[in-house]
């Protein structure tokens, strides 16, 4: 087809009597790919089906509930590692580790030691510049009587959504488009303990925090809460944080889901005066504390958080993906937009 066009083209440009001379050729067609359709095509990569798919695995009986430390956490940090190298994404730790150890003496309590997990995909043209998407991995285990928490949404749901969108991403980095800035990501250890493997990520970051640029983080997105039960409420995510620290990224986060996703997008839980405190009570706020700007997007609590019946079959995958591309289309546009996100916020905001 292409060659029947410059054809054409020519024929035009010799019949018409320009004044070009004889040797002019037709202007060479435009190549490039339609930008904005190659990132809805990445987004749409994110689907029910793998999430599910996923999920099905991660949060199944063979991994025991995650415990921290415990063998079924080893086996979900091997399983992480797995994915991304069979998506060909590799650490930023170097060679075939993509743990950060965290030593049995950071935790308190009878807890032994656990990892981080870490992926990354360097940037194009500011590499040192880097977007983190986070999630916790880590679940309760099993409890005395031997029934086992499988923590689909906590945080299954999160963690098998970062497996997506780092597909995601790294299809348009094959494809030659980005992302311009670096994207981790940071699949973090402890956090039903006390946000532990997040704090020591920022206070061991493989790279700078004065670098970071922005804490996307996922804890729970894949079931619906009782305040949207009607089916004209539950096209929903609760934001928390978007505002604190950067208007920029806030309004980046709302210009996302107004041209793509079209949530109903939820600020209830990131009043200041919040009794819940979800902005102190996941891994974002490790970062915030540092002047990091973070959005944590979150379901809400339902009847089955922290009972053995959060399970697989509960999620509400369509809309588990829809929250995803969200994630996707603002680390999009923070990834790859010219200039680094300002941080105008208040400051520190302290809540331990």
């Amino acid at each position: 087809m292409k060659n029947t066009l410059l054809l054409f083209g020519s024929f035009i440009v010799y019949c018409c009597g320009t004044s070009q001379s004889s040797t002019a050729v037709a202007p060479e067609l435009d190549t490039k790919p339609n930008i904005e359709s190659a990132v809805v095509t990445y987004a749409e990569s994110i689907t029910a089906k793998e999430l599910k798919e996923y999920l099905y695995t991660f949060a199944g009986d063979d991994f025991e509930g995650r415990d921290t430390g415990e063998p079924g956490q080893k086996k979900a940090a091997e399983y992480l590692k797995s994915q991304y190298k069979s998506m060909g994404i590799p650490s930023p730790i170097g060679g075939d580790d993509y743990f950060q150890e965290i030593p049995e003496s950071y935790f308190r309590g009878d807890i032994k030691s656990s990892e981080n997990v870490l992926a990354f995909i360097e940037g194009s043209e500011k590499p040192d510049e880097i977007v983190v998407i986070s999630a916790h991995y880590d679940h309760v285990g099993v409890d005395k009587q031997g029934n086992i928490y499988n923590g689909a949404d906590d945080d299954g749901s999160g963690t098998v959504s970062l497996l997506e969108l780092a597909e995601a991403f790294v299809k348009a980095k094959k494809d030659g488009l980005g992302p311009k800035r670096s994207i981790l990501f940071l699949h973090v250890t402890g956090e039903e303990k006390g946000l532990y493997g997040s704090r020591f990520y920022t206070e061991n970051p493989v790279f700078p925090l004065a670098n970071t640029v922005t804490n996307l983080n996922i804890d729970m997105i894949g079931r619906i809460d009782k305040k949207h039960e009607e089916a004209e409420k539950n096209n929903y995510v609760y934001l928390i944080g978007s505002d604190r620290l950067s208007t920029e990224l806030h309004a980046i986060s709302e210009e996302a889901n107004t041209k793509y996703t079209k949530l109903d997008l939820d600020y209830t839980y990131n009043a200041k005066d919040d009794p819940n405190r979800f902005y102190f009570r996941s891994d974002h706020y490790n970062f915030a504390k540092h002047n990091i700007p973070i959005i944590f997007y979150f379901n809400g609590v339902h009847e089955d958080y922290h009972k053995p019946t959060d399970t697989a079959e509960k999620i509400e995958y369509d809309l588990m993906a829809k929250r995803s591309r969200l994630v996707f289309y603002t680390a999009w546009e923070v990834a790859n937009r010219d200039e680094r996100i300002i941080v105008d916020g208040i400051g520190k905001e302290t809540g331990e």
